[in-house]
């Protein structure tokens, strides 16, 4: 297997405001940011006619995927009990609303996975997949979700 790597976020920060609602006990209930950054796995078992796993300029979709879901947005979960409240900021020009079933570090890796995934498949007509989604808060703080657990 040959694999490759990519990052974004490392250098300018995807930067993003969330709240876990289940987590009463933790003062991540409340909303809080970070300037997230991606770094992507891609595998696969022949080399394009290059010799690369992936063309890394034909990622734009996924480079705009991640600004459009993370950067200077507000990202909730779709069962927030209190999303109507900050919802109210949308019209008021004071956020941007992203939603996702579930938020975090660990579930922003799992649909970033999916997310990189589908379009590497697509540009590469399913030679290349993405076998790792690592997403960062900070130099502290990581998760990781492998496309073993999804598959």
């Amino acid at each position: 297997m040959h694999k490759s790597t990519k990052t974004y976020g490392h250098h300018e920060g995807l930067s993003c405001v969330f709240r876990q609602p289940n987590a009463d006990h933790s003062h991540c209930s409340l909303l809080h940011g970070y300037a997230l950054s991606f770094r992507f796995e891609f595998g696969c078992n022949e080399l394009d006619e290059r010799n690369w796993v992936v063309d890394f300029g034909g990622l734009k979709e996924l480079k705009q995927w991640l600004k459009d879901s993370f950067d200077h947005k507000t990202v909730l979960d779709t069962a927030d009990p209190k999303k109507g409240l900050i919802e109210a900021l949308v019209p008021e020009g004071i956020a941007e609303v992203v939603y996702f079933d579930g938020v975090g570090c660990e579930k922003f890796a799992e649909h970033a996975l999916k997310k990189a995934d589908e379009i590497v498949q697509r540009i590469t007509g399913g030679r290349c997949y993405c076998i790792s989604c690592e997403v960062s808060e900070h130099g502290a703080n990581s998760a990781i979700f492998l496309r073993e657990d999804f598959d």
